[in-house]
C-alpha cells in the first residue's frame, strides 16, 4: 500500500476529536430533552466523549491496517 494513502496518527486523532465534538453535542442535547436536567445531560455527554473518542481512534487505526482492494483503472471495463 502506498504510504501517502494512510492517515497519520495525528490526523486520526484530529478526526476523532472533531467528530466527538459534533456527536457529543448531539448526545447531550438528546439527553437534555429526555431527562430535562442540564447537569445529567452534561454528565452523559462528558462520559460519552472520552469513551467514544478512544473507541473511534482504535476503529480508525484498524481501518489503516486493513488491506485496500485494488481499484480498476478508469475505462478498463472492470468494476
Amino acid at each position: 500500500m502506498d504510504k501517502q494513502t494512510k492517515d497519520s496518527h495525528f490526523r486520526s486523532l484530529a478526526k476523532a476529536f472533531s467528530w466527538r465534538i459534533v456527536a457529543t453535542l448531539t448526545t447531550a442535547i438528546i439527553a437534555y430533552f429526555v431527562t430535562g436536567q442540564l447537569e445529567t445531560a452534561i454528565l452523559i455527554g462528558g462520559i460519552e466523549f472520552f469513551i467514544k473518542f478512544f473507541i473511534y481512534y482504535i476503529h480508525e487505526r484498524a481501518w489503516q491496517i486493513a488491506p485496500h482492494r485494488p481499484q480498476a483503472e478508469p475505462g478498463s471495463g472492470i468494476s
